[in-house]
């Protein structure tokens, strides 16, 4: 499902709060079909990054292109149209606690689309099947699992067919199990539906798992200082800060133990 096709492109992009920035620099390019995850320490600016990218806040400067398309610099009307194709999965989940699962599924359907309410019933019961809840249209948020809640947010961001997908610390609060099956589920509907999935996480197991693709941020220098496999980083990166951030710190203990 992976191809050169570049589909998002951050070109010189740089982030910040007012005159303190955050990164700044940023050039990288995610292709289609990627799994691409944005990674480092804490306080980097991974999650603002991504807020960057699904148009909840604007650059100080750079441009981020999507299918060729200068995101900030299009028109209001165009960069929602362009957001219709973004599918999100917040770090909590983001449920609606008084609403059921099949409501929270059905927000966006009846938001944007014509569908009656028969073929919305439908897509729901879909989009939970292939997230393994088939059968749970009828239950509230409180009345599932932590791992449950995030395979249901997950059926919701997909419920417009979109063509990239954003997960913010999808495996956070999860058991090593859960998470793992939340990794196998992230590969199989990228192969599925052949979205581009953008991850924010710190989860060494997942990036090793389903990345093929990274951005490695730095909170001191303020920009970038790897990009690529994480696998091959791990292996062929001579960058003390990411050898230390992908071995948890063994090398370092190891060289000074």
């Amino acid at each position: 499902m992976i191809n050169s096709e570049s589909h998002i492109t951050v070109h010189d992009l740089t982030m910040a709060y007012g005159s303190f920035v955050v990164q700044r620099n940023l050039t990288f390019t995610i292709n289609r079909g990627d799994i691409f995850i944005i990674m480092g320490g804490s306080g980097c600016g991974k999650s603002t990054l991504m807020r960057h990218m699904i148009g909840l806040q604007k650059p100080a400067a750079g441009e981020i292109i999507i299918d060729k398309l200068n995101f900030w610099n299009a028109e209001v009307r165009e960069r929602e149209t362009m957001m219709r194709n973004f599918g999100i999965l917040y770090q909590s989940g983001a449920l609606w606690s008084s609403m059921t699962l099949a409501e929270n599924i059905s927000l966006p359907l009846e938001e944007y689309t014509d569908l009656s309410s028969n073929d919305i019933k439908e897509i729901i019961s879909l989009k939970l099947a292939l997230v393994g809840l088939s059968g749970f249209e009828d239950y509230y948020p409180s009345e599932i699992s932590g791992g449950m809640q995030k395979r249901a947010g997950l059926a919701r961001a997909m419920a417009l067919d979109p063509e990239i997908l954003f997960f913010d610390e999808p495996s956070a609060g999860l058991d090593p199990i859960s998470a793992k099956l939340l990794d196998d589920l992230i590969l199989e509907l990228r192969d599925s539906l052949g979205a581009t999935v953008v991850i924010v996480t710190h989860e060494l197991a997942s990036i090793f798992a389903i990345g093929n693709n990274s951005v490695f941020l730095d909170s001191d220098t303020k920009t970038m200082i790897a990009v690529g496999d994480p696998n091959k980083l791990l292996a062929e990166s001579d960058n003390p800060k990411v050898q230390n951030f992908l071995t948890r710190g063994k090398i370092h203990y190891e060289q000074t133990s």
